[in-house]
């Protein structure tokens, strides 16, 4: 990345973070769509079967760029797309790797109920699963998970300028160094 990170670690030194609360924390500037690729490669190599994150943002914010680059550096089948129209698709791995589970919750209403058709608890102890829009609707799954909100102009501009914050939730994420991520 262009722009250097800033790390930020809120947890309390006293002890482990609370439930919900952001075990590890950085924010990183990302200059256009490929750095925005480049940097879900490089948050593959972190991610491991078990392992969920949620993508927050605007819509052409890079969710779905960086799930891309997510497919590319965790190594799985078939071309990482926007599953607005199919809610999910299931990327199976190349090699010995997690399967990816893209899920686009943008069009389901409520809570965990409306997603439990999908049966993302079965498939989270094997599989990478990514949320686009699943802030309020999937923290339920687990206790640990990657929140990554991505911040753009709105409005009249062609600004490709991103700042995403990535904060790990729950033991999981404790003790990544997410930070590196910026590199």
């Amino acid at each position: 990345m262009e722009a250097p990170a800033t790390a930020h670690n809120p947890a309390d030194p006293s002890g482990p973070p609370k439930p919900g609360q952001a075990a590890a924390m950085t924010e990183i500037t990302v200059n256009s769509p490929a750095q925005m690729q480049e940097l879900g490669r490089r948050l593959a190599k972190l991610l491991r079967a078990g392992d969920l994150v949620m993508l927050t943002g605007e819509l052409g914010a890079g969710k779905t760029t960086l799930t891309r680059g997510l497919g590319e550096g965790l190594g799985v089948r078939g071309a990482v797309t926007s599953p607005t129209f199919v809610i999910a698709r299931v990327h199976p791995s190349l090699g010995g790797g997690p399967p990816l589970v893209h899920v686009d919750a943008y069009r389901l209403g409520g809570g965990l109920d409306d997603m439990e058709d999908l049966d993302l608890d079965v498939s989270l102890s094997d599989s990478v699963i990514v949320v686009e829009w699943g802030e309020g609707k999937v923290e339920e799954l687990t206790d640990d998970r990657l929140h990554l909100l991505i911040h753009r102009a709105v409005g009249d501009t062609t600004d490709e300028v991103r700042r995403v914050t990535l904060a790990g939730v729950g033991e999981r994420w404790a003790a990544a160094d997410l930070a590196a991520l910026s590199a």
